[in-house]
């Protein structure tokens, strides 16, 4: 008879042996993702085989579908929860246990603030023409972000957010640490973005984010979430807040000491959320509706889309998942029901990717589309979508938390991506189908924590870096939220070093070559190619 001793030696030995499989498996399938990154014969429609203890993703077709389809695709429970059998069962504490492919490289401390402590800096946007290639304007490179008085706390940002805009001399060799830029103020005149609000006894009115495209000589169009708070004075809710998608038009100027702008004035409330294809205030006080991105699909010419941040349009707490939200294979010994799921509470996080197209040449007058993405059961934010186009792929990005999560299902905050053949399609997440594209370090066998305070046993990058935004040519920037651990942290409001990705087929990997071991200059967001415009100066106002 074995002892106590014995029996744990031995359960010790079988949970290693079991661990040491699982992580074989989990190698293999990465190496193959890597093979596939470096040219290797793709099959991207296959379904990667599951790894032992976990269901096999859902498969997907990746065809594309007429962008007015009534299709919307799905990331699944089965295909989110390849980001757990991803992760390493046997990190300690403090360690990333997330594959490194996928995982952004550790952002340090001593970081630059790129505003010279004017403001704080977090969701950030270039300036795009309609293909979303950045261009500068007359020898100079512009970007956009959310900004707040550096007086303000820095989790009250958001209440109090307004559309501020930087710039620095374009085809600079060598940049200072901070990146070079120079904060040029706010966008927008004091209260243009929020006349648009038929009740004008908003407690707190703000701006957040969005795109800017740059039109012939130096139109500008701005899309961004104006939003209204209706809070009484102790925060809780009059109403439920009213965000809006709404563009505005302006100009932009430079001479040889930097970038202005004018106009701005006049704002056109593109769209509100319907109720029929996404969540309003009605159905849920803490519904997500914002995020506007626009291109132009070349599969569809003198068509502009526009994506956004939704959430499927039912109740709060309605018990609306399906089987096809969890997307299990038939006899998938590792499969859960829809009831199952939603028994835990998953059925309050109801995210979605809406779709619009423009009825308009001034790209003032909208129409909804079916949603080309829900994350039912699986997630409650898609922030920041974007397409972006590459070999006759369409990839949408989105960004998410990892405290958004349903119950029962756990990933890193970062970036997130679907590949598929049109703008509309059956888009299949990448990276053995879990959708992780580039994730902060992150420990999964230990709690989240928040920003403001770390767990102790989580990685110091778990929150690093957010509001991820990818570039032409697989560069990515963000800004820095928390780096660090329970006992030494300390906040951002800056942007974080850009990053590159490698993007084939259904594969997005680190280029760890980049930079310094994958980490290059602090907002460091180079553009592609000049404007077309006289590079003669512009007269500045007067007075």
């Amino acid at each position: 008879m074995r002892t106590r001793k014995q029996n744990d030696v031995t359960t010790t030995h079988n949970r290693a042996g079991r661990t040491r499989f699982r992580l074989a498996a989990i190698t293999a399938v990465i190496a193959t993702t890597a093979a596939l990154a470096a040219g290797a014969p793709a099959q991207a429609q296959d379904t990667p085989e599951a790894v032992p203890g976990f269901p096999a993703p859902t498969t997907h077709t990746q065809k594309a579908y007429d962008p007015e389809a009534d299709f919307t695709a799905k990331w699944t429970r089965a295909d989110a929860r390849q980001l757990k059998a991803m992760s390493d069962p046997a990190a300690p504490s403090r360690a990333n246990s997330m594959p490194e492919d996928y995982t952004m490289p550790t952002v340090p401390q001593d970081f630059p603030d790129m505003s010279n402590e004017e403001v704080w800096v977090w969701d950030s946007w270039t300036l795009t023409d309609g293909t979303s290639a950045q261009p500068s304007f007359k020898g100079w490179e512009v970007v956009f972000s959310l900004v707040a008085d550096r007086k303000l706390g820095f989790d009250d940002r958001h209440t109090y957010a307004k559309l501020g805009y930087f710039f620095r001399k374009a085809d600079v060799a060598e940049r200072p640490a901070d990146g070079g830029w120079t904060y040029g103020g706010l966008v927008f005149p004091e209260g243009a973005s929020g006349a648009i609000f038929e009740d004008q006894s908003f407690s707190h009115q703000t701006e957040w984010s969005g795109s800017t495209r740059i039109f012939d000589g130096n139109k500008l169009r701005i899309f961004y979430t104006a939003v209204a708070f209706y809070r009484n004075e102790d925060g809780s809710n009059r109403k439920p807040y009213d965000p809006r998608l709404v563009q505005s038009e302006g100009r932009l100027f430079a001479d040889e000491s930097g970038v202005w702008m004018t106009g701005f004035r006049d704002q056109h409330d593109m769209l509100q959320a319907d109720g029929e294809y996404y969540q309003t205030g009605a159905q849920n006080e803490f519904f997500n509706f914002r995020d506007p991105f626009t291109f132009e699909d070349p599969a569809h010419p003198g068509k502009t889309y526009m994506v956004f941040e939704g959430n499927s349009a039912f109740a709060r707490g309605e018990r609306a998942c399906t089987e096809d939200d969890m997307g299990y294979a038939p006899g998938d010994p590792h499969a859960e029901t829809a009831d199952q799921a939603m028994d835990q509470g998953a059925h309050f996080q109801m995210a979605n990717v809406g779709l619009a197209v423009a009825e308009n040449a001034a790209l003032t007058e909208w129409r909804f589309l079916p949603p080309i993405l829900s994350a039912n059961c699986v997630n409650d934010q898609t922030e920041r979508p974007q397409i972006y186009i590459k070999d006759g792929k369409y990839y949408l990005f989105t960004i998410t938390h990892r405290g958004t999560y349903a119950a029962g299902i756990d990933g890193p905050e970062g970036v997130y991506g679907f590949v598929g053949d049109g703008i509309r399609s059956d888009f299949q997440p990448v990276n053995r189908g879990s959708g992780l594209a580039l994730g902060s370090p992150a420990n999964l066998n230990f709690p989240v924590g928040t920003p403001f305070a770390p767990h102790p046993d989580q990685h110091p990058g778990q929150f690093q870096a957010y509001s991820h935004y990818v570039m032409p040519d697989g560069l990515v920037q963000s800004f820095i939220d928390t780096i660090g651990t329970s006992d030494d942290f300390v906040r951002g409001g800056t942007l974080a070093p850009t990053v590159r990705v490698d993007i084939e087929g259904d594969a997005v990997t680190v280029d760890r070559s980049y930079g310094t071991n994958g980490l290059g200059g602090w907002a460091d967001i180079p553009s592609g190619y000049a404007h077309d415009i006289s590079p003669a100066a512009d007269p500045r106002p007067i007075g």
